[in-house]
């Protein structure tokens, strides 16, 4: 079977040099769109070179800018007749505004979309409702009126407030069209779970008993019968209430397992419908906006094989460790990563254009996930890592990263040390794209040592690693417990209880 893929890059640019025709049976797409929000704070200030491209993917706003006019003026000019004038249309409605330069980014990337379906395959397009009127306009030109099959209302509940001028506004929709009259669903495979008293309170009629005290009531024969024939309660029951277009999904809440702190993460059961539904096993799932991966790992889990895009390396490592999480270090044999730096000189490409992507990246090299907050409230902390060498009841311990993209000095360690020192930290990493001079080794050894209980050996408190270091395969000095890096067999004798206690075999 084919390698999974995951992209880095304009998905765009992705769609039209590397996806085949017709090789995708369902896209999932939750493009940003909310000119109120800014989401971007919770990361990083946005500053320095940031790309037009990653300051969109998270303040979420889109403005009416070159860019824009081109798009749509390659719509209009080159694109499908009922995409042209369903995009002339809309100008005339909505002027060079911020929702028509949205619609212009839409549309070429729907156009691929369609393109790269298969004839049997489903898209769904998740919008909130300031767009979705708009986005359905498009999606009619793209797709064709009569391929549209749902208008699906994501409904939420949580905290009401008492507001003057509107309801409380608790639903997202998804826009479920189909490539053409070939299209595969499975609804069975997604339907709810009902109980007798559902079913007594909604058909209103009388129950019976069999001679055997059964219950059972009459139903319509189905399509192209007439009479009415028996049916079971307990059937009826086993095989499910068959779904509407309103789903009652909760959010994800504060504490939720899933939760990867991305601020447009959707839930995994929402996603889980709309998989089941619209593939089989084995076939291929998109998400061109794939953001924190909650399609990829919602695929992944269901035997879909899957490709990701995003604008974003903090999407990108973010996806990374949620499936590293989940499934080990060997999740990463069975997918392809594109797009991302594999040099040294590629690095400090990256480092030059835009140095949060830069930082993002460099995290994902160690697996360390960004550390939120905004600006300025990192306090020296761009990522960290998490191990328990004491077994899994001990305490969690922390392992502290700082990047460093431009020259470094001694200085840098010293506040390293003092970060480890405010955190409680055992151990500091310091990834730096120059090689560290003299003064800072000397800083970082004069750091001393973390013992662990686990290896029984020590480990350098502070560590320097060089991305060169890291593109050759190096790694963080840390106990790596999880899978298993020591061997069993050579653990000292009073840690046999720690060992049985992770539910270890003894094999390296």
């Amino acid at each position: 079977m084919a390698k999974n893929q995951l992209y880095y890059g304009d998905n765009l640019d992705v769609l039209r040099r590397y996806v085949p025709d017709e090789t995708v049976d369902l896209v999932y797409l939750d493009p940003p769109f909310n000119s109120a929000q800014n989401y971007n704070v919770i990361f990083q200030e946005r500053s320095g070179t940031a790309s037009a491209a990653q300051i969109r993917a998270f303040e979420d706003t889109w403005g009416w800018d070159t860019e824009a006019a081109l798009a749509y003026l390659e719509m209009v000019e080159e694109g499908p007749d009922t995409v042209s004038v369903a995009m002339q249309g809309l100008r005339m409605i909505l002027g060079d505004s911020d929702m028509m330069a949205y619609l212009a980014m839409m549309a070429p990337r729907l156009v691929e979309l369609r393109r790269v379906l298969r004839p049997t395959g489903s898209v769904f397009l998740h919008c909130d409702p300031t767009a979705s009127h708009y986005l359905k306009v498009v999606m009619d030109a793209v797709f064709g009126v009569h391929n549209f099959r749902n208008e699906i209302i994501w409904h939420y509940k949580f905290r009401m407030m008492m507001l003057e001028r509107f309801f409380n506004r608790k639903h997202d929709v998804i826009l479920f069209y189909s490539k053409s009259e070939d299209m595969r669903i499975n609804m069975s495979a997604v339907v709810e779970p009902w109980t007798r008293e559902e079913i007594i309170k909604t058909r209103k009629q009388a129950i019976y008993e069999d001679d055997e005290g059964r219950e059972w009531i009459w139903m319509p024969g189905g399509r192209g019968h007439s009479k009415n024939k028996p049916k079971y309660l307990d059937e009826i029951i086993k095989e499910g209430k068959a779904r509407d277009d309103v789903w009652d999904i909760p959010i994800i809440s504060s504490s939720a397992k899933e939760r990867m702190g991305y601020p447009t993460q959707k839930p995994e059961p929402l996603l889980e419908i709309i998989v089941k539904a619209a593939s089989n096993e084995g076939e291929l799932v998109l998400d061109p906006f794939c953001g924190c991966g909650t399609t990829v790992a919602v695929a992944q889990k269901l035997g879909r094989r899957w490709i990701g895009i995003d604008i974003t390396h903090l999407a990108i490592n973010l996806i990374r460790h949620r499936l590293r999480n989940t499934y080990g270090e060997e999740i990463e044999d069975s997918y392809d990563v594109f797009g991302e730096p594999t040099t040294l000189e590629d690095a400090r490409v990256l480092a030059e254009q835009d140095r949060h992507q830069f930082e993002w990246w460099a995290l994902g090299l160690v697996g360390a996930r960004p550390a939120e907050g905004k600006k300025g409230a990192d306090q020296g902390i761009d990522g960290r890592l998490f191990f328990h060498d004491e077994g899994p009841k001990g305490t969690t311990k922390k392992v502290i990263l700082s990047v460093k993209s431009g020259s470094t000095g001694a200085a840098h360690v010293r506040d390293l040390v003092g970060v480890l020192d405010r955190e409680k930290a055992e151990i500091g990493v310091l990834i730096t794209l120059q090689d560290p001079t003299k003064p800072m080794r000397k800083e970082a050894a004069s750091a001393g040592f973390y013992f662990s209980p686990w290896t029984d050996r020590n480990h350098p408190r502070l560590q320097i690693l060089t991305v060169k270091e890291l593109l050759d395969g190096a790694r963080i000095d840390m106990p790596e417990t999880k899978g298993m890096n020591v061997t069993y067999k050579k653990a000292p004798r009073q840690l046999k209880k720690v060992a049985e206690q992770l539910n270890l075999d003894g094999e390296s």
